[in-house]
């Protein structure tokens, strides 16, 4: 099978790209404007729709993971134009595309658990829950699903809609809050920075998942996934925020301060967002990789980066 990947140079892309490899599956990468070219790789900037038409005559796929977007909640609300364009525009342009170059191609749209938006405390969202997205990201989110449904219905494309819930591992950017822990404690641990940790809300509490996991799901749901149906990635366990810092600090043997910073705060941030992965479960897919392994990982991966 052929795979053209967009956003195959973000964090979760660069996963999948080696996933799909390892599993005999021929990758193309579809990379953004400033991104360097190589063989296997194709300039595609989602929100010009001749770039994403010249890719797919380019690559010929026979499946397509739509991974480009604007992934940052927190900023997407300050930019929220760019954030419509990349989440909603562009995935109408990559469905284009599709059914007009491709429209036997099997199309997974990665979306988010975020459009859940508020629920009771102690529910877990399922896939038959109405979606109430709150803010940009989610919203952006939410519309590129209801293209996706539209395609699949008034074009009979194959497309699965995926809402993957929060994932960690190597490879995150710094402004995400397992990275941005783990450049902290390193900092504090050389002795760089007094013994302070900043931070937002704690008492968040979240659904993680292995990023390896996570890009399991999404091979499952490629092949197997059902067409006009959304699947939940995640975990199913709630874990706060304050217990990853913890046990982060734990790994190091690390001894902090915690210091609250207004600026990491998010407006109108959900107070517990987990998922139900039973859909998933039924295809065959397991969580195989801990949140406490992906925490080492993450560890060990900044051990030498510099402080903040």
């Amino acid at each position: 099978m052929r795979v053209l990947v967009t956003g195959a140079d973000g964090f979760v892309g660069q996963h999948i790209c080696a996933h799909l490899r390892e599993h005999g599956q021929e990758v193309i990468e579809g990379v953004g404007p400033a991104a360097e070219s190589v063989n296997t790789r194709l300039k595609l900037d989602v929100t010009d729709a001749a770039s994403v038409f010249a890719a797919f005559r380019a690559s010929q796929p026979d499946a397509v993971i739509n991974l480009a977007g604007y992934s940052s909640v927190a900023k997407a609300d300050t930019e929220p134009d760019r954030a419509w364009r990349i989440n909603a525009l562009g995935s109408v342009n990559v469905l284009t595309a599709a059914r007009d170059l491709a429209p036997k191609a099997r199309i997974l749209l990665v979306g988010s658990g975020e459009t859940y938006g508020l629920l009771p405390p102690k529910i877990r969202a399922d896939e038959k829950m109405p979606l109430q997205p709150r803010g940009v990201y989610a919203s952006s989110k939410a519309a590129a699903e209801l293209a996706g449904l539209q395609f699949w219905r008034g074009a009979g494309l194959q497309v699965v809609l995926a809402r993957p819930f929060n994932h960690l591992g190597r490879g995150q950017r710094h402004s995400y809050v397992v990275p941005s822990f783990a450049i902290q404690i390193h900092a504090i641990r050389r002795g760089m920075v007094e013994p302070t940790i900043r931070v937002g809300n704690l008492e968040a509490i979240r659904d993680f998942l292995h990023v390896e996991d996570t890009v399991a799901a999404y091979r499952l749901l490629l092949t197997r996934g059902e067409p006009g149906a959304a699947y939940n990635v995640c975990s199913g366990i709630g874990r706060s925020i304050r217990s990853l810092l913890d046990e982060m600090l734990n790994i190091a043997g690390v001894r902090a301060r915690v210091e609250v910073d207004p600026v990491r705060f998010r407006p109108g941030e959900i107070p517990e967002l987990v998922g139900n992965n039973e859909l998933l479960k039924q295809l065959g897919w397991s969580v195989q990789n801990s949140v406490a392994q992906g925490l080492r990982e993450v560890m060990e991966e900044h051990h030498s980066s510099a402080a903040p």
